[in-house]
C-alpha cells in the first residue's frame, strides 16, 4: 500500500491507495464533480504509472471540480476526469439516419468484395488487415517463441509484419518485395523487415528470395561525458536514477537491468549478478559502489524484481521527460539525446581506453563474437582523438615499487634488463 500526501486538501491529510481512487470527503453543495462510479483506475497519461499524488483541483467555468494528479515518477502533472455513463441514444435508429447514400460502392458491389483482400478506410488512413491476417500473425507470434526467440524479437518481427500487411498483401511474396521497395524506409529498418517476413514464410511453409538490403553499423552522434550522465542521474527520480547509475558501472542493457531480482545483488560484498542475459550473451559479475548499493537498497521492493513494474516503455518515457527536463535547466542540449544505450556505449568505451584488449572487453560486455566490439575501438578514437595512444611509461626495480604503480592503476607490460615496465594512458 502506497502512502500518498494530499497538500491541498485540508479533509484528509493522508490518503491510502494502491491502482484505485477512493473517495475520501463528501461532496460538497453545488458541487457538480461527476464521480460516478466511485472507483475508477487513473493512471499517468506518460509513463503509465499509478504512483500519484493528489494536486489539488482544478475548477472550470461551469462550476465542474476536477482532481488534479502529480506522477511520482516523471513529475507529470494532468487532470484525469473520471469515466463518464454510456448514453442511451442510440444512433443505430432510422431517425438518426438522415441519409440513404453510400460510401464507395453500393449494396451489391459491397457483397462481392473478397473477404481475405485488405480494405481501404474511408479517411484514406491507409489499409488495415483482416481477421484471417490477424490470425495469422497471432499463431505466428506463438510460434516463434515456441523457437525459442526472446520477447523482444517477437515484438519487432510483429510490429514489421503489421507495418507489411497495411502496405502488401503478406501472402503473396512478390507484392511484399515491391512493397518493401516503395516503403520510406532507411536500409536498416528494410532488412529488419526482410528477415521477418523471411521468418514469417517459414511459419507458414513458403520460400522466397528476399531482396538484398545491408544492416550497416552507425556509430552513435556523440559520446556523452561523465558529468553530463552524473547531472541526468542526479536530476532524475529515485528509481530512474538507480537504474541509470547501474547501467552507467556495469554497461548492462535495459532490459537485463529492469529484470534483474533483488537475489542476484549481495549488499554485503557489493557485487551483482547477472545470470540472465539478454541476446544469448554470457553471464557476468560486476563489482559495484558503496553508493550504486545504497541507491538500490533505497528502492521500495514491489515484487521480486528491483525496478517492480518498470518495464521499457514506461522507463523510457521517465527518461525523455526528465533528460529534456534537465537539459532546459541546465542548458545543455546534449544532455536532452541521452539514452540508455548511449550509456552503454560510454562505459564501453571508457573501459577500452584504460585497458585496450577487445577480448577483455568482449567478456565484459558478455558478446559472442569480437565483431561486435569492433565499434568501441572506433568510439575510443571519436571520444579522446589521437591522444588516446599516449601512455605514461614507469619502471619498476623492486616489488614496492611494483606495488605501488599497480595501485594507481598502471598495468604491466614487460621486463627488459632486470626492470620490469609498467604503462598507464595519460
Amino acid at each position: 500500500m502506497a502512502e500518498v500526501e494530499a497538500p491541498n486538501n485540508p479533509e484528509s491529510t493522508r490518503i491510502r491507495f494502491k491502482g484505485k481512487v477512493q473517495q475520501n470527503s463528501e461532496p460538497q453543495p453545488g458541487d457538480k464533480t461527476s464521480n460516478s462510479p466511485a472507483d475508477y483506475t487513473v493512471i499517468c497519461p506518460e509513463c503509465g504509472s499509478n504512483n500519484l499524488y493528489r494536486d489539488g483541483q482544478r475548477y472550470y467555468p461551469d462550476g465542474s471540480v476536477f482532481q488534479r494528479w502529480l506522477c511520482r515518477n516523471c513529475n507529470y502533472r494532468f487532470t484525469e476526469k473520471p469515466p463518464k455513463e454510456n448514453s442511451k441514444w442510440s444512433i443505430n435508429t432510422k431517425t438518426a439516419i438522415v441519409s440513404k447514400c453510400q460510401i464507395c460502392a453500393t449494396i451489391e458491389e459491397a457483397k462481392n468484395l473478397d473477404t481475405a483482400a485488405e480494405t481501404k478506410t474511408v479517411a484514406g488512413m491507409g489499409q488495415i488487415a483482416d481477421a484471417d491476417v490477424k490470425g495469422k500473425l497471432l499463431q505466428f507470434a506463438l510460434y516463434c517463441q515456441k523457437d525459442g526467440l526472446s520477447d523482444s524479437t517477437v515484438r519487432t518481427f510483429n510490429t514489421a509484419l503489421r507495418s507489411i500487411a497495411r502496405h502488401a498483401n503478406i501472402n503473396d511474396p512478390e507484392n511484399v518485395k515491391e512493397a518493401l521497395a516503395k516503403m520510406n524506409l532507411v536500409e536498416n529498418t528494410k532488412f529488419v523487415y526482410s528477415c521477418a517476413y523471411t521468418k514469417f514464410l517459414t511459419f507458414l511453409g513458403k520460400t522466397w528470395t528476399p531482396p538484398k538490403y545491408d544492416y550497416i553499423e552507425k556509430l552513435p552522434e556523440f559520446l556523452p561525458t561523465e558529468a553530463e550522465i552524473d547531472a541526468l542521474i542526479t536530476g532524475s527520480a529515485k528509481r530512474l536514477s538507480a537504474l541509470l547509475q547501474l547501467m552507467k558501472e556495469t554497461g548492462m542493457r535495459l532490459g537485463e537491468c529492469l529484470s534483474l531480482p533483488w537475489v542476484c545483488i549481495n549488499f554485503d560484498m557489493r557485487t551483482i549478478t547477472l545470470r540472465k542475459a539478454e541476446k544469448h550473451s554470457s553471464p557476468r559479475v560486476f563489482a559495484v559502489s558503496t553508493m550504486l548499493i545504497s541507491m538500490l537498497s533505497n528502492l521500495r521492493r514491489e515484487n521480486e524484481k528491483v525496478f517492480g513494474r518498470m518495464n521499457k516503455s514506461s522507463a523510457t518515457w521517465c527518461l525523455i521527460n526528465q533528460r529534456r527536463r534537465i537539459a532546459h535547466r541546465l542548458s545543455n542540449p546534449r544532455i536532452a539525446k541521452i539514452h540508455f544505450h548511449l550509456i552503454r556505449h560510454w562505459y564501453a568505451t571508457m573501459q577500452y581506453h584504460k585497458k585496450p584488449d577487445i577480448f577483455y572487453i568482449s567478456k565484459l560486455l558478455g558478446h559472442k563474437s569480437v565483431l561486435t566490439t569492433q565499434i568501441y575501438v572506433n568510439l575510443e578514437k571519436m571520444a579522446f582523438g589521437e591522444s588516446s595512444n599516449d601512455y605514461i611509461v614507469k619502471v619498476a626495480a623492486t616489488v614496492e615499487e611494483a606495488c605501488k604503480l599497480l595501485e594507481v592503476g598502471f598495468e604491466y607490460v614487460t621486463e627488459m634488463e632486470g626492470q620490469k615496465l609498467f604503462r598507464k594512458r595519460k
